[in-house]
């Protein structure tokens, strides 16, 4: 079983910046593929970036250019640094993890292929 807590949520202004972090435990090993997914009110939850465990990290492309996900094996610890954020980055973020190779945002992955969520941080950006 894997357990996944999150952190970093919060409130800011547009520009401003934010890092989310989430810490997983339990049975953790390299072939696990993490990531971040946001939902916004009245909207479905999508894939915001992923990283595999090459450590190649990739985005949708409404984040492009403004967060970065990365990892720290040693901790079991993964990261979404959030810069140049926006009113429509408003969310509810959450951490998700499953143990499978193919790891990218580009090969249309969806929260059906994710077993393991955290309980979601909400981020909140103001314009």
């Amino acid at each position: 079983q894997v357990h996944l807590v999150e952190s970093g949520g919060g409130s800011v202004q547009a520009g401003g910046s934010l890092r989310l972090s989430c810490t997983a435990s339990g049975y953790i090993y390299s072939a696990f593929c993490m990531g971040w997914f946001r939902q916004a009110p009245g909207k479905g939850r999508e894939g915001v970036a992923l990283i595999d465990r090459n450590g190649r990290g990739t985005y949708a492309d409404s984040v492009k250019g403004r967060f970065t996900i990365s990892k720290d094996s040693a901790k079991n610890t993964f990261y979404l640094q959030m810069n140049n954020l926006l009113p429509e980055d408003t969310a509810m973020y959450y951490c998700a993890a499953e143990s499978r190779l193919d790891c990218g945002i580009d090969y249309g992955l969806g929260m059906t292929d994710f077993g393991y969520w955290g309980q979601g941080t909400q981020v909140t950006v103001s314009s």
